[in-house]
């Protein structure tokens, strides 16, 4: 390939793929062609438009490089011809500083290829050791960025307790949090499937009541509820009932005794007969309703007496009532319900989300402001969450360093290295060209310093 020097030195002409060359970066780049490069790191628009900033440097730095060597030609030839002493200080720094131009032009050239194409060992760098780069910097940040200490003493440095705390404790903030739980639990409803949810519900309920003996429960519950005499509303409301039932049907009472009655008794004594149970009836229903001491709801307390003690102590009663329960659960009616509660529940909780004035946002807004508020002034608390936030960090950077340092490497590793090497130029490259410029301007002044010293000492 011919390239003439100035094409070589601006680093100019066609861009050439490291891996087209011998050397020890071959099998390397090829390897790195045959990953897929991430997308995200493409050359692109705004990477053309920084590489020919870098171009008009790289002209800048050669036309630096260019003048010391003609000045140098010209001094030289000055001194030649007896122009005097200051011809030689003028070509010792012209000197000098082509030396440091074309060392800096081969130190920033070798970083991103070969310097006039010529595989010499230790250039190319970026494209030869990006892999090796890659898994170097995951190891820098896992040791210096995601160590326990490190993480542990920054995460103290910031305060997110009370920081936090200060936050939630303006209402903005509070109503914006509020909205943003609303949103996500809308979201997490409405990706759950009614019948997973309904499924579940129905086997944990069921489950949790065949495991769970109710007799005892249901025997204590009903002791404390005779003790405390709650169930005397129960009876009042029963027993007027139970009279306004008979007030009203009369006719059916009457019907139903003389309906019974032997078919050889005459008609009459029937029906005197079924007045006469009907009046007694009404009549004991009657005193039950008016009499709070009539000797039968005392019977009624008695018997739910014994019933709650039956309950907790009588084996055969506990078995009858964990039959039944048994049963009942078993029943399609009953499976339906438990099933269909989550409908119910959902729908009320989506309802309740979608409403800023519900009783579910005003509360939780009510509870994140009341912790924002201790949160900014409970130091206590304010350690208790600053412990659990640096624990939780220090595990997951600990536990999971190897997986994040890897994610460096491996990334790294499935760059392109033409576009990785191309990309990285057009960042640094213009800066880099500073050097140069600098290599070339450092070196005439020391070049001039050396050599005035030098004829100082010899004189």
């Amino acid at each position: 390939m011919e390239r003439t020097e100035r094409e070589q030195l601006d680093g100019g002409g066609p861009d050439k793929d490291p891996a087209a060359e011998d050397g020890p970066g071959k099998d390397r780049a090829a390897g790195a062609r045959a990953r897929t490069p991430l997308p995200s790191f493409a050359y692109t628009d705004a990477d053309a438009e920084k590489m020919r900033g870098v171009r008009r440097m790289k002209t800048t730095a050669t036309g630096a490089l260019l003048l010391v060597a003609l000045i140098f030609v010209l001094a030289t030839w000055a001194k030649n011809s007896g122009a005097g002493p200051w011809a030689g200080y003028v070509a010792a720094a012209a000197e000098a500083g082509m030396v440091g131009a074309l060392a800096d032009w081969f130190a920033v050239t070798a970083l991103f290829r070969y310097p006039l194409g010529l595989p010499i060992p230790h250039t190319a760098i970026i494209p030869n050791k990006k892999d090796q780069l890659g898994t170097t910097l995951g190891s820098f940040v896992g040791e210096n960025f995601l160590s326990g200490d490190v993480v542990r003493t920054r995460l103290h440095a910031l305060g997110i307790g009370r920081r936090l705390g200060a936050w939630l404790a303006e209402p903005a903030h509070a109503d914006r949090v509020t909205a943003e739980l609303s949103t996500a639990l809308r979201g997490a409803l409405a990706v759950l499937r009614d019948s997973d949810v309904q499924a579940v519900v129905g086997e944990a309920i069921t489950r949790r009541a065949d495991s769970a003996e109710i007799a005892p429960g249901v025997g204590k519950t009903l002791e404390k509820v005779v003790a405390d005499g709650a169930h005397h509303r129960a009876v009042d409301l029963i027993c007027a009932r139970a009279h306004d039932w008979l007030v009203l049907h009369a006719d059916s009472v009457l019907d139903a005794v003389e309906g019974g009655a032997p078919g050889w008794t005459p008609r009459f004594v029937d029906k005197r007969v079924g007045e006469r149970v009907y009046k007694e009836l009404l009549r004991f229903v009657t005193e039950m309703r008016d009499m709070p001491e009539h000797p039968a709801r005392g019977a009624i307390d008695r018997f739910l007496t014994d019933f709650a003690a039956d309950l907790q102590s009588d084996t055969d009663t506990r078995d009858r009532v964990e039959r039944m329960k048994s049963e009942l659960l078993s029943r399609s009616e009953v499976q339906d319900v438990i099933a269909s509660a989550w409908s119910s529940v959902r729908a009320m909780i989506i309802s309740a989300a979608e409403d800023d004035r519900s009783e579910l946002r005003l509360r939780a807004r009510a509870s994140l402001l009341s912790l924002g508020a201790r949160l900014a002034t409970d130091g206590r608390l304010q350690s208790k969450l600053d412990g659990w936030v640096e624990e939780a960090a220090v595990y997951v950077v600990t536990t999971y360093r190897a997986e994040i340092t890897s994610l460096i490497s491996e990334t790294v590793a499935s760059w392109d290295a033409e576009h990785t090497s191309r990309k990285i130029e057009a960042h640094i490259g213009r800066d880099l060209q500073f050097i140069r410029i600098n290599g070339t301007v450092v070196g005439a002044l020391a070049g001039l310093l050396i050599y005035t010293l030098a004829h100082a000492l010899g004189a």
